[in-house]
């Protein structure tokens, strides 16, 4: 298992060149990937997680490799540890408070939005819903006391 403290996103309109950016990514260094798959308005996105150096190395490596499509790109080193369950949808949250959503229409700026939120404040990361039947928005839920909620939305819709 591959000790992960960075994020990083490649999305792109071809769904071809999603996948071959995916096997470049895993070729060029040593990161997992999280998320790899269609989105919608038939584009492709893939997450993965590593050391910030190789998870920098690759999302560089597969954006100027591919031959067509990026839209976006993102590496977030240091990553708040609650990103990761969240996206995977395995955040169990045992006390529901008060309930934080940001959305967009960007799933890069989203994860970074939700990055910034669990840094922000002590809420937990329900889930990182990330557009898929959703006709291409991200959204981020969190929970925590009221202040914190307000807080940590705040600081992700600064993003």
């Amino acid at each position: 298992m591959i000790k992960k403290n960075s994020i990083g996103l490649l999305e792109l309109s071809s769904i071809a060149s999603g996948m071959h950016a995916a096997d470049i990514m895993l070729k060029t260094a040593a990161v997992e990937i999280l998320v790899s798959r269609t989105i919608c308005s038939g584009k492709y996105m893939t997450i993965i997680g590593g050391d910030v150096a190789a998870v920098r190395s690759a999302v560089e490596s597969a954006a100027e490799q591919v031959s067509f499509g990026v839209i976006d790109q993102f590496v977030i080193p240091n990553v708040h540890p609650s990103v990761f369950p969240a996206i995977a949808g395995h955040n169990r949250v045992d006390l529901l408070q008060a309930l934080g959503i940001i959305e967009s229409f960007s799933v890069a700026s989203l994860i970074e939005a939700a990055d910034a939120a669990a840094k922000a404040a002590k809420v937990e990361l329900i889930e990182v819903r990330l557009a898929m039947a959703l006709g291409g928005k991200a959204f981020v839920t969190m929970t925590g006391e009221v202040a914190a909620v307000q807080a940590a939305v705040d600081a992700g819709s600064l993003v």
